[in-house]
């Protein structure tokens, strides 16, 4: 369509403002490139003046005009972006328009050219579209799945760890609410609680993180760990969420769980079999006792004129005897059975007393003493019974072997109330802790006995710690060592 002019925009005002415009080259060729006109902008962007490049050929500022010129005979403008060259021999990215000029009778009489610098503005596109190949690249390869969501909540962004993880494609998601990866009763919370960050301010899980729940395309669900960042954009705000499959740490969390429970029994085996023989004897005496006695009673139903209150007493300590042989049998058993961790309110002075007998079993014969030192604040704790006396039986049994060959061989077990936790303590007088093994005492397979593993320690270790207490030793006042190690203190109410 041809330019048309009125009365009041004649060719010279035309003209005029050709040669005024300054934040653009302006330039009038002939056919083969011979340059005619050269205007102020042309002047200031190619740094020549008009009367230096008039009469030269536009390839001296346009190296490829030649080669990119509209096609002979063809009316059409072309626009397109190449290299330019200045007159001190620096290059820029021009965006160049080119408009062939014909006259009257359709003969070509040149081109009209306009050029103008656009290095910048293509400098920030071609960052801009390496930055989104180097995002998209990211997205592809990052370990966690990535989502980006705006602040209505519609997914933006969906990386390829993310398709994974979840079973859809990037293009399933697009466009769509995040809630669609979050269990039914998840997502109408997950809006509310969108919609009232945006309105407060306050935070639940931007910033900080937390375990959520997700749901899969198939449906099913999984554990994940949720970390959310947001940012600002020129389009309102953008939160890019960060998320780790938790399904496999779970159940390498359960599996260690479980095996743990495994070497805690075994540990609980073994101590009864590094105990069989003082054992056998502790369970001896009450079967000898109930043999005499049932034996005095046979004597004296064969005698005429034997005291009816002298059989009574002879089958009534044989039941007692009996019952007594029970309880040991009866405590061994409960200690070395394979059962559920149960934590429960259990009174302390019972469990200790339990924890006693089987610990120091056979020490008597070996002179060893035994003290109790009770704190009436501290009568109920919230444990697991069989693993606090494991806990127990295996520092008594420590204790007992440190006095072998003592001048002083005194055991005191105590207990103190300390805020909400109480702590017991096993204290001997033996020689004291090997200070080369001290540092390393609950750590596995640390251990000076020549026959020993060094698991006791540190199972005990696992045990206490998985109360949410602690288990420490340190040198005793006079002599010896104490063994301390906490538990949770139940109220006097709970116990009821």
């Amino acid at each position: 369509m041809n330019a048309v002019t009125t009365p009041a925009a004649n060719s010279d005002d035309v003209a005029l403002f050709v040669a005024s415009v300054t934040d653009r080259a302006v330039i009038l060729t002939t056919p083969d490139g011979t340059i005619t006109y050269w205007n102020i902008g042309a002047e200031r962007l190619f740094g020549a003046s008009a009367a230096a490049s008039t009469g030269g050929s536009i390839d001296a500022f346009w190296p490829a005009a030649s080669g990119r010129w509209p096609s002979a005979g063809t009316r059409a403008t072309v626009r397109l972006d190449d290299w330019c060259k200045r007159a001190d021999e620096s290059e820029f990215m021009a965006d160049i328009t080119v408009a062939p000029l014909f006259d009257d009778t359709d003969e070509l009489r040149g081109y009209g050219l306009s050029i103008a610098d656009v290095t910048g503005p293509r400098a920030a596109e071609q960052m801009l579209a390496e930055s989104e190949a180097h995002m998209r690249s990211v997205l592809a390869t990052v370990p966690d799945a990535m989502i980006v969501i705006d602040e209505r909540g519609l997914i933006q962004s969906f990386s390829a760890a993310a398709e994974r993880l979840f079973g859809y494609t990037e293009a399933e998601v697009l466009g769509r609410n995040v809630s669609l990866l979050m269990p039914g009763d998840h997502r109408a919370r997950h809006d509310r609680y969108l919609e009232h960050y945006l309105e407060t301010g306050e935070r639940r899980i931007i910033g900080i993180g937390r375990i959520v729940v997700g749901e899969r395309k198939d449906g099913t669900e999984f554990p994940m760990e949720l970390s959310v960042g947001e940012a600002r954009s020129a389009d309102g705000r953008i939160f890019t969420g960060f998320i780790r499959d938790l399904s496999e740490q779970q159940r390498a969390e359960l599996r260690l769980k479980e095996l743990q429970g495994e070497l805690i029994h075994v540990s609980r085996l073994s101590a009864m079999g590094t105990m069989a023989s003082t054992l056998a004897h502790e369970l001896n005496q009450p079967l000898t006792a109930i043999a005499n006695y049932l034996e005095a009673a046979r004597d004296l139903i064969d005698a005429d004129d034997a005291p009816r209150e002298l059989l009574i007493e002879a089958v009534s300590e044989s039941a007692s005897e009996a019952l007594r042989a029970g309880r040991i049998v009866r405590r061994l058993r409960d200690f070395v059975a394979r059962g559920e961790t149960e934590r429960r309110i259990e009174p302390l002075p019972t469990l200790i007393e339990d924890a006693l007998r089987l610990g120091l079993t056979g020490a008597r014969e070996l002179g060893v003493r035994s003290f109790v030192s009770l704190d009436p604040a501290a009568t109920h704790v919230l444990a697991d019974r069989v693993q606090v006396q494991q806990v127990l039986v295996n520092l008594l049994r420590n204790a007992v072997e440190a006095l072998r060959n003592g001048e002083v061989s005194d055991i005191t077990t105590s207990t103190l109330r300390d805020g909400t936790m109480v702590r017991i303590s096993v204290a001997d007088t033996g020689p004291g802790l090997d200070p080369t093994i001290a540092p390393r005492l609950f750590q596995a397979f640390a251990s000076n006995k020549q026959d020993g593993m060094g698991l006791g320690l540190s199972i005990c270790r696992t045990i206490v710690e998985a109360h949410g207490g602690r288990i420490w030793a340190e040198p005793g006042t006079d002599r010896g060592t104490v063994f301390h190690f906490t538990l949770p203190a139940a109220q006097a109410g709970d116990a009821e």
